[in-house]
C-alpha cells in the first residue's frame, strides 16, 4: 500500500461493488486509467458488459466482471471467492451498491423500505465479513465504503435511505475500530452529496413528483477521484466528504435543530422534487433496469 510520499501503487487488484453504473463505475474507470486490474461487481449482466467495454478502453490492465447481489446473504462470499479465483488476492474494494427511495415512512411499502435498508447495512455486513479476513491473511488491503451525506443528517421523504446510510455508517465506523490491530488493513469512507447519476430517476419513488439531485450537483467523477485518492492513501478516522454544502449542512442538523427542522421540508420539496407528476414505483429496488444505468445522470453539474 502506498505510504507517505512515494508513488502510487499501480497494478492492484481492485473490486468494486456496485460497478456497472453512477460512482462505482466512475471509480472503476479511474482505477482503469491507473493501469489497475479491476472485477465489477452488479446485479446487471447487460450493464456490467458497458462498463467492462469503458474500463478496457480506459486502459485497465484486466478487467473481469461477476454478475451477483450482495443483498443476497451468499453473494458477497461469492464475488470475494471469484475474485480470488481470477487474481489470487484483492487489495482495494469500493464499495457503491445502494438502492435509493423516496416517500414518507407512514406510506411507502414496507416491503420496500427493507429492502432499500438491507442492502445498504446487510450489503456492507456480507461484504466486510467475506473479504476483511483475506485481507488480514494478506496482511495488507483498504475496504472503501461509499455512504452519503444523509448517513449525518434526516430528511422528509427520504427516511428509508437516511436509515439505510445512518446504519451503514455505523458498521464502517465500528470496522475502522475493530481492524486497528492489524495496520495493515484500513477502512475507509467517503460521503458525497448531491451526484450527478442515474439513482434519482432509478428510484423508488412514492411522493408523486419525480426526483432530482439538489443544487450544487457534482460529477461523480470528484466523488472518484476522492476513493482513488483514499486508495493511495488510507484516512482511517475520518470521513471524506465530498461536496462544498455538506458541512454546513450538518452543523445546521446537529447545533440548530429547531430552525432545521422547520426549514428542511420545504427546501427538499423546492430542490428534491420536480413539477412532474408520476405514480408511484419500486424502481430498480428489487431489480436492475440495466439501460438506466451509466455514469452520468442527466443533471447539470458545478465545474
Amino acid at each position: 500500500m502506498h505510504q507517505g510520499g512515494a508513488e502510487p501503487v499501480i497494478g492492484r487488484v481492485v473490486l468494486v461493488v456496485g460497478g456497472s453504473s453512477g460512482i462505482g463505475l466512475a471509480s472503476a474507470k479511474a482505477f482503469a486509467c491507473r493501469g489497475d486490474d479491476v472485477v465489477l461487481a452488479s446485479r446487471s449482466r447487460e450493464a456490467l458488459d458497458a462498463a467492462q467495454k469503458a474500463c478496457r478502453e480506459a486502459g485497465s490492465g484486466a478487467v473481469d466482471v461477476i454478475v451477483d447481489d450482495i443483498a443476497d446473504p451468499a453473494g458477497a462470499g461469492r464475488v470475494v471467492a471469484r475474485t480470488l479465483d481470477l487474481h489470487g488476492r484483492v487489495d482495494v474494494v469500493v464499495h457503491t451498491a445502494t438502492v435509493m427511495g423516496y416517500g414518507a415512512v407512514e406510506t411507502m411499502p414496507a416491503e420496500v423500505f427493507t429492502e432499500v435498508v438491507d442492502t445498504a447495512i446487510h450489503g456492507t455486513l456480507h461484504l466486510a465479513q467475506a473479504v476483511l479476513p483475506v485481507m488480514r491473511r494478506q496482511h495488507r488491503g483498504v475496504f472503501i465504503g461509499v455512504n452519503s451525506l444523509l448517513g449525518s443528517i434526516t430528511v422528509p421523504q427520504m427516511g428509508a435511505y437516511s436509515t439505510a446510510k445512518w446504519g451503514q455508517r455505523a458498521i464502517l465506523r465500528t470496522l475502522q475500530q475493530e481492524t486497528r490491530d492489524e495496520r495493515g488493513v484500513q477502512v475507509c469512507i467517503v460521503s458525497p452529496g448531491s451526484i450527478n447519476t442515474p439513482v434519482y430517476d432509478q428510484a423508488a419513488n412514492y411522493t408523486g413528483r419525480a426526483a432530482r439531485p439538489p443544487v450544487p450537483v457534482l460529477s461523480p467523477d470528484r466523488v472518484a477521484a476522492a476513493i482513488v485518492r483514499l486508495a493511495d492513501r488510507p484516512r482511517r478516522h475520518v470521513s471524506v466528504p465530498v461536496g462544498p454544502a455538506n458541512p454546513g449542512i450538518i452543523t445546521g442538523f446537529r447545533c440548530l435543530p429547531s430552525l432545521y427542522d422547520r426549514l428542511v421540508g420545504p427546501l427538499f420539496r423546492l430542490a428534491a422534487l420536480t413539477s412532474k407528476t408520476m405514480p408511484p414505483t419500486p424502481g430498480n429496488v428489487f431489480k436492475p433496469f440495466a439501460a438506466g444505468e451509466g455514469t452520468y445522470g442527466r443533471w447539470p453539474v458545478k465545474r
